[in-house]
C-alpha cells in the first residue's frame, strides 16, 4: 500500500465454546493456526506493523506469531479496550499516518482483496472509520449497519438487542473489522465508554463516537462467507472446509490435476507444479513442495516433504518428515519414508520402511526391506549406494553402508560394510527332512481321532 498500514490483531480470548485448553486462535485451519492467516493477510498488505493483543499466559501464541510484537490485555474489557492494550504501537501509528485496521485471530477467511477495498474506501472519501459488512440471509444475532439514505454514510452499528422493529428488517451486518484514519484512532478509542449492561468498551461505538467528531464513516459490503468467525468446533470445520475449496481452486489454476477434489485435503503451505496428477483421498499435511509432472496416487500422506519431478508416489504411501524423493523415482505402495533421501531414479516399490537413509540413483528396495535406525535410544544411517539392489524381507540394521552396485540376497539381515558390486547374503543354513511332513500329518490326525 502506498500509504503506511499498521494492523492490530486481536486473539486474547480463550474461546469457551471451543472447549478446548487451547486458545481459540490457535486452532488450526489447513494446518496453520487461525492467527497465522490473519497475520499473513496483513502481510500481503505490505503492513508497516502488525500488532497481536493476547491474553495473559499465552505464551504458546506469542512464539507463534513471533516476530509480530505482542500486547497483553490482562482484563478482558471488550474489544475497544483490547485495541488500546496496544496504544504504545498506536501512538507510532498515529505519527506516520495512513490507515490502521484492526482484523480478529479466529476469523481466518479475509482475502487481500476485501482488505484492500476497505482501506480504499475509507481513503477515498478521508473518513475516520470504514467498516466490513455484509449481507445476511438470517441476520439475527448480528449488529446491523444503519446507511443513511442520501449520503450513503454509515451512522451508527446498533447490536440486535437494542435495535427497533425497523432496524431488525436491517440484513447489512457489522463483520468486526474495521479501518480506521491513523490519526483519529487514539482519541476515538479512548472516547469510548462503557454505558451498558456488560460495563465492557465496544470497538463498535467507534462509528458513534467519529461521526460526534465530525468524521466521516462508510461501509462496504463482502461475501457473507469471508466473514466467518470461529466461535465453536462447528465453525472451525466450516472454515476448514471453505478454506480447502481456496486451496483446491487455487493449486487446480496453477496446473494441478484432482481427480477427485473433494477428497483431497490441502495445507496452506502446499505447493504443487504443473501438471501434478493427484488420485482421491490424499492428505498434504504442511510443508510440502511437489515438482511437475509428479503423479500422487490414491490414500497416501505426505508431509514436511520434497518430492522432485516425474516421481511417482503410492497408492498408499506415507512421506514423513524429511523425506527427499528425487526426480523419476518410485515410492510404491504401503512405503513409508521418513528422513532419507531417494535420489533420481531409485525404486522402493511395496510393504518397506525406509527410515535415516540415503538411497542411491537408481537403486531398487525390494518388498520387505526394513531399514533398523532406531535402537531405542539413538537413531543411525543407512548409506545404499546407486545402482545397489536390496533382495526382499532384508533387515539394514544401521548404521550401515552399502556400496554402488551391491546386491543384498532376499531374507538377509546386514549390520555393517558392503563393498561396491558385492554380493552379501546373511541367512541360517536351510536343513530338508525327506518325509517329515507327511509323518507330522499322519501322527496328528491319529491324535485328532483319539479325542
Amino acid at each position: 500500500m502506498s500509504r503506511p498500514l499498521s494492523v492490530v490483531v486481536l486473539a486474547a480470548g480463550m474461546g469457551t465454546r471451543m472447549k478446548s485448553d487451547l486458545p481459540k486462535v490457535m486452532h488450526k485451519v489447513a494446518g496453520k493456526p487461525m492467527v497465522n492467516h490473519v497475520i499473513d493477510a496483513a502481510e500481503t498488505l505490505a503492513a508497516q506493523q502488525t500488532l497481536v493483543v493476547v491474553g495473559p499466559d499465552m505464551d504458546a501464541l506469542k512464539a507463534a506469531v513471533a516476530p509480530h510484537p505482542t500486547f497483553e490485555q490482562t482484563d478482558r474489557l471488550g474489544t475497544a479496550h483490547a485495541v488500546l492494550a496496544a496504544k504504545p504501537a498506536l501512538e507510532k501509528a498515529q505519527e506516520t499516518g495512513g490507515n490502521m485496521i484492526v482484523l480478529y485471530g479466529d476469523s481466518p477467511l479475509f482475502t487481500r482483496t476485501t482488505l484492500q477495498r476497505l482501506i480504499a474506501a475509507r481513503e477515498d472519501g478521508d473518513c475516520s472509520v470504514a467498516v466490513l459488512g455484509f449481507r445476511a440471509l438470517d441476520p439475527t444475532g448480528y449488529g446491523r449497519l444503519v446507511i443513511d439514505s442520501v449520503s450513503g454514510d454509515l451512522t451508527e452499528i446498533v447490536e440486535e438487542k437494542e435495535c427497533d422493529e425497523a432496524q431488525k428488517r436491517i440484513n447489512f451486518c457489522n463483520s468486526g473489522v474495521m479501518c480506521f484514519a491513523a490519526r483519529d484512532v487514539i482519541a476515538i478509542l479512548e472516547a469510548i465508554g462503557n454505558d451498558n449492561a456488560k460495563g465492557e468498551y465496544y470497538l463498535t461505538d467507534a462509528v458513534a463516537v467519529a461521526r460526534t467528531c465530525g468524521g466521516r464513516c462508510v461501509a462496504i459490503a463482502v461475501d457473507e462467507q469471508e466473514t466467518l468467525g470461529v466461535n465453536s468446533r462447528q465453525q472451525l470445520a466450516d472454515a476448514e472446509a471453505i478454506m480447502q475449496d481456496r486451496l483446491r481452486a487455487r493449486v487446480m489454476e496453477n496446473g494441478a490435476t484432482l481427480i477427485d477434489p473433494t477428497s483431497v485435503f490441502l495445507s496452506a503451505d502446499t505447493r504443487l507444479g504443473r501438471d501434478v496428477v493427484v488420485e482421491p483421498h490424499v492428505v498434504f499435511g504442511p510443508g510440502v513442495v511437489v515438482g511437475d509432472h509428479v503423479k500422487i496416487k490414491a490414500f497416501s500422506h505426505l508431509e514436511s516433504c520434497v518430492v522432485a519431478a516425474n516421481a511417482d508416489i503410492g497408492p498408499y504411501a506415507r512421506l514423513r518428515p524429511g523425506a527427499d524423493i528425487g526426480p523419476a523415482a518410485r515410492i510404491g505402495n504401503f512405503v513409508e519414508i521418513k528422513n532419507a533421501v531417494v535420489e533420481a531414479g531409485a525404486k522402493v516399490n511395496h510393504l518397506s520402511y525406509i527410515g535415516d537413509a540415503r538411497i542411491g540413483a537408481d537403486a531398487n528396495i525390494g518388498a520387505g526391506t526394513i531399514t533398523c535406525n532406531y535402537n531405542g535410544f539413538l537413531k543411525s544411517h543407512t548409506d545404499i549406494g546407486a545402482g545397489a539392489f536390496i533382495g526382499s524381507n532384508s533387515a539394514l540394521v544401521a548404521p550401515v553402508t552399502i556400496g554402488d552396485g551391491a546386491i543384498v540376497a532376499a531374507g538377509s539381515t546386514i549390520s555393517g560394510v558392503v563393498a561396491s558390486d558385492a554380493l552379501v547374503m546373511e541367512r541360517a543354513p536351510q536343513i530338508e527332512k525327506p518325509g517329515w511332513a507327511a509323518r507330522f500329518r499322519a501322527k496328528m490326525k491319529a491324535l485328532k481321532a483319539k479325542k
